[in-house]
């Protein structure tokens, strides 16, 4: 709607996992390391951590399209609540499998017989839990930690990567035999001020900007407001965007970023 009048070719600000408005921060950057080193090490399970809206989701997008065609076998199971049958069926579909008609015991065993023809092909699994700490249960946990087969040549042959929010943390410990295995924590914290305004700067550029047309003060407010949050970053500015171009102005100043987070409060509502 305003990309003319600031001359974008595109919405920088749309809050959906997009890799080419990918920022590297440097917890970004950590993140992405840790990933990788756990994966190519067959370190076992992955614990990847973070406020709401911090971005982890962008970042397992990042690294899962980094990875090698066709040296590894990757399932993304999305944010659920699965009990333990459903989140097996998914699993299984994730990879290309047709489930079992069968119960949970049946599933497994399809499960770590698919895991270990992976092996013998000499292709590695990895199977992706976006929104973990939706599982409330330690049953549910546990069940999960079932599918790890055991090691061949003392090394994994699947790698599972649970992404959620911090309470994820805590579920995870109340399964010591799922807490143990952890073999990689990764921890995803908002940005800093500098980091805000980078980020902004770079989806600008990116988006087609020839300037930035947040003023200093604008950019202050935004990172206040926001608390440092990809999430909350990209819906403030969004709405300063639209509330300057409403207005006409040639910059978006500190008004515009305040004014656009009550409306989209208002919105919300």
């Amino acid at each position: 709607m305003y990309e003319a009048y600031w001359n974008l070719r595109m919405p920088p600000f749309e809050n959906r996992p997009d890799p080419r408005f990918f920022y590297g921060s440097r917890a970004h950057h950590e993140c992405l390391t840790r990933l990788r080193y756990a994966v190519n090490r067959r370190k076992g399970p992955v614990l990847l951590t973070g406020p709401a809206g911090s971005g982890k989701t962008l970042v397992c997008h990042r690294f899962l399209a980094s990875l090698p065609r066709g040296a590894y076998d990757v399932a993304v199971v999305p944010e659920l609540d699965p009990d333990p049958e459903t989140f097996l069926r998914e699993a299984l579909r994730r990879w290309g499998q047709e489930p079992g008609s069968g119960g949970r015991s049946e599933l497994g065993a399809q499960i770590r017989s698919h895991l270990l023809e992976n092996h013998r092909r000499g292709v590695e699994s990895l199977l992706v839990m976006d929104g973990a700490h939706a599982v409330q249960t330690p049953e549910a946990l546990n069940e999960i930690r079932l599918l790890l087969p055991p090691r061949f040549g003392g090394r994994f042959v699947l790698t599972l990567v649970l992404v959620g929010r911090p309470e994820l943390v805590a579920r995870v410990r109340s399964v010591p035999a799922l807490d143990q295995r952890i073999g990689v924590p990764v921890r995803l914290g908002p940005l800093s001020r500098e980091e805000t305004i980078r980020y902004v700067l770079t989806r600008l550029k990116r988006a087609g900007a020839g300037r930035c047309m947040f003023r200093p003060r604008a950019l202050d407010t935004v990172h206040q407001l926001s608390e440092g949050l990809p999430r909350e970053i990209n819906t403030l500015c969004d709405a300063a965007l639209l509330r300057a171009y409403l207005e006409r102005a040639p910059f978006v100043e500190a008004h515009h970023v305040a004014l656009g987070e009550e409306a989209a409060a208002a919105t919300c509502a």
